[in-house]
């Protein structure tokens, strides 16, 4: 019997109403990248979600994932994200439509904004992000897109957006690890309708040797990550933990056959320090113009960074 054949992943619905699966499989440069892995996770582990975006540059190999797995694409979830140096209506939508023909597909189950920031020199941030939302929409409209996101967006570029905007995001993809725990935005975006979906869940390793992680998992007979995945989709968090090793896709999946009590999921939520280990769109304006040294600052903290989604 098959791993995949153990288990069925669990579904959140979107205010939309459509369901989208809560584990995933995340996709991104660094930290490396392996197709095969991506493979083995759809074909023999189950898992239905696979999250990718343009900047990662892994949408032809995806493509082949995605013709090779012998999954029928309606049973997929598959994630892509616009960049910003693409935000605009007309940029936008080609954007999308090259990100399908790259992936091989007809539509995206979500499409989003990548991040808060436009990255284009003398641009405003504001309207560019309400070009490409508004072609965002009409994708959606189509039913190009079963839904559409944003990531890393705080409460103020989503309050900005709500008022630019006529479709309420679905979801809304950000850090999320028992370190970063932005429950502010967790409380906005449950009041707003809006799902929240957390990257880089085991804090790039740095939770697998927390004390309070690995006492947990002698506890619960499970390894520090499962315990941080578990705490991750029992706080009603979409988990998109990314590896490139089968062992570690196959251990990642396994978080459904126990429930941590309410006093470690506590114990947990208390080792939030604020600490970020991908990047921190906190302070990114809501209208300001893109300087051109903005952008050589930002690729070097990309570079600095070994993981995100």
């Amino acid at each position: 019997m098959s791993i995949a054949q153990r288990w069925i992943c669990p579904l959140v619905k979107l205010s939309n109403g459509v369901q989208m699966p809560i584990l995933g499989i995340g996709t991104n440069q660094f930290g490396g990248f392996c197709q095969d892995t991506v493979l083995y996770a759809i074909r023999d582990c189950g898992i239905r979600l696979v999250d990718t975006s343009k900047y990662n540059n892994f949408e032809v190999q995806l493509a082949e994932v995605i013709r090779d797995c012998g999954v029928p694409r309606s049973d997929l979830w598959v994630t892509n994200k616009l960049w910003p140096q693409d935000y605009g209506y007309e940029t936008a939508k080609k954007a999308f439509q090259k990100s399908c023909s790259q992936m091989g597909v007809e539509y995206l189950d979500i499409y989003m904004l990548h991040w808060p920031d436009s990255m284009q020199p003398g641009r405003c941030n504001r309207e560019l992000r309400a070009e490409a939302w508004r072609a965002l929409e009409e994708l959606y409209e189509e039913g190009l897109c079963r839904s559409i996101g944003v990531s890393n967006f705080m409460i103020h570029h989503l309050e900005q957006l709500k008022q630019d905007c006529t479709v309420v995001p679905h979801v809304n993809q950000v850090e999320y690890h028992p370190f970063q725990q932005p429950n502010e935005l967790i409380k906005y975006c449950r009041q707003e309708d809006i799902m929240f979906q957390g990257y880089s869940p085991l804090a790039k390793g740095q939770a697998l040797t927390d004390p309070t992680i690995i006492q947990l998992a002698q506890k619960y007979g499970r390894t520090p990550a499962q315990i941080c995945i578990r705490w991750s989709i029992q706080n009603g968090v979409i988990t998109i933990p990314k590896s490139t090793k089968k062992e570690r896709v196959v251990e990642n999946c396994q978080v459904f056959d126990f429930q941590l009590e309410e006093e470690d999921v506590d114990a947990i939520n208390k080792l939030h320090d604020g600490r970020h280990v991908c990047w921190d769109p906190t302070n990114v304006e809501c209208s300001v113009m893109f300087r051109m040294g903005d952008w050589e600052h930002h690729k070097r903290h990309l570079a600095s960074s070994s993981s995100w989604s």
